[in-house]
């Protein structure tokens, strides 16, 4: 018997199952995918705070090559958002598709002993004092704990019975896969309209991922979607269609707000998109799932070795808030894309330029969207370090927290009552990377 189950194989339940798998934890990773490789993917983006959590894994200096930075995102005409002053090792936004990252966090897995069963779409699961059954199209699983990692349409928050509410906030988004005769300047071009919004960003592999939406032509997802229309809706919202060709992907999907209200259910976590979707904008969807996965994993490696079982009701305390913010960042970001008369696009762009050349304001919004500016509340009894960078707090000889998670040591923080932070660190026994 496993003892964690992790409900599909996408990033956010790679990530977990390789953490767990190389604390010792036995893990069963259940995917209902036949386990064919794709290179179609929604997410492009991975996040400064993401990078520094691939980082504390091994994995960033892998990614990084694969993709290329962003330091500055255009969010509507001439505001710029400038990724170069955060206080990290990535002060940018590594533009990669999704399923460079997949394959890495695969490749880890693998190698740290975790058992995938394909095909294993899951059709119920019961909970009792002794663990979770899981019932599957491959059969019957069982483990201590089972995370639900497997997206919007996540079976395992259907099977708690559990409420995802929230609305819709976009429909109809035309997605397309495309080359192009005339690149883009900028890695990443966007822009709203009024009428028409479209983003455009490349995948590396000669390709570009479009984003487009038409508030002419509203549709159901599964309308018959052409290229025509994408570079028709693309030439309205910027300037140019870019000369686009030979699409391999082309397809319409509608964007939602929507987030669970109890991320822990008895012996069963929800993660990534299984626990709140929200829109494209900012694109922070899989950088969330990956950090709510590293925020889960060493807390149930220490459950399972005797850590008191309130540590585990403290994932969602820490990731609900953070999940509930990115919700709404992202909801304003592209309610501001879709505002419709030229006055209100001059006032939208008026006030997003006064915002950023405020510091304060400057340092909040660019540390949300690349996800260092997220904090978690001190535990009862710490000193308040609030606005402190865990990462960031010195270790003796000069060096940096963050540093020590790159040489995949152990760091144990602790608290006395004087102000100053100790640590110490462990070569034996290393659980998972700790999420400061």
């Amino acid at each position: 018997m496993s003892e964690v189950i992790v409900v599909g194989a996408g990033p956010t339940g790679l990530l977990l199952a390789g953490d767990l798998a190389e604390s010792g934890v036995a893990v069963t990773v259940l995917e209902r995918r036949d386990g064919t490789v794709s290179n179609l993917s929604r997410a492009f983006g991975v996040h400064a705070r993401t990078l520094e959590q691939l980082d504390a894994r091994g994995l960033a200096d892998r990614l990084v090559p694969m993709g290329a930075a962003l330091r500055t995102v255009r969010l509507f005409e001439r505001v710029e958002v400038d990724l170069g002053e955060l206080p990290s090792r990535f002060p940018f936004l590594l533009i990669t598709p999704q399923y460079n990252v997949e394959r890495l966090l695969l490749e880890r897995a693998v190698a740290a002993g975790v058992e995938i069963v394909y095909d294993a779409g899951v059709r119920g699961l019961a909970q009792d004092d002794g663990g979770v059954t899981v019932s599957t199209t491959a059969g019957q699983f069982r483990a201590s704990y089972v995370a639900g990692c497997d997206g919007y349409r996540s079976a395992v928050r259907q099977a708690l019975g559990q409420p995802f509410p929230g609305k819709a906030v976009l429909k109809s988004i035309m997605l397309a896969d495309v080359q192009v005769a005339r690149p883009p300047a900028g890695l990443l071009t966007v822009n709203g309209v009024g009428d028409a919004f479209a983003f455009i960003a490349p995948f590396g592999d000669g390709y570009y991922r479009v984003f487009a939406w038409d508030r002419r032509h509203v549709v159901a997802d599964d309308a018959p979607l052409g290229l025509e229309e994408v570079r028709e809706v693309t030439r309205r919202a910027l300037g140019d269609d870019y000369g686009m060709s030979r699409p391999r992907w082309l397809s319409r999907f509608h964007s939602d707000e929507r987030q669970v209200p109890h991320y822990r259910i008895g012996r069963v976590f929800l993660a990534g998109d299984a626990a709140h979707v929200h829109s494209p904008a900012g694109g922070q969807g899989m950088n969330t799932g990956l950090q709510d996965a590293a925020n889960l994993s060493w807390k149930l490696a220490a459950a399972l070795r005797g850590a008191p079982d309130a540590l585990l009701d403290s994932y969602h305390d820490e990731r609900h808030p953070i999940g509930r913010s990115v919700l709404r960042s992202s909801g304003a970001l592209i309610r501001a894309a879709m505002i419709e008369s030229a006055a209100g696009r001059a006032l939208r762009g008026m006030a997003a330029r006064g915002a950023l050349s405020i510091p304060a304001l400057r340092e909040k919004i660019t540390g949300q969207l690349s996800g260092i500016g997220y904090h978690y509340p001190a535990p009862h009894g710490a000193p308040d370090r609030t606005g402190t960078r865990a990462a960031d707090l010195p270790l003796t000889g000069g060096a940096r927290l963050y540093q020590a998670l790159r040489e995949r040591r152990f760091v144990l923080i602790g608290h006395t009552p004087s102000p100053t932070a100790t640590t110490r660190s462990s070569r034996s026994n290393p659980p998972p990377p700790p999420t400061p």
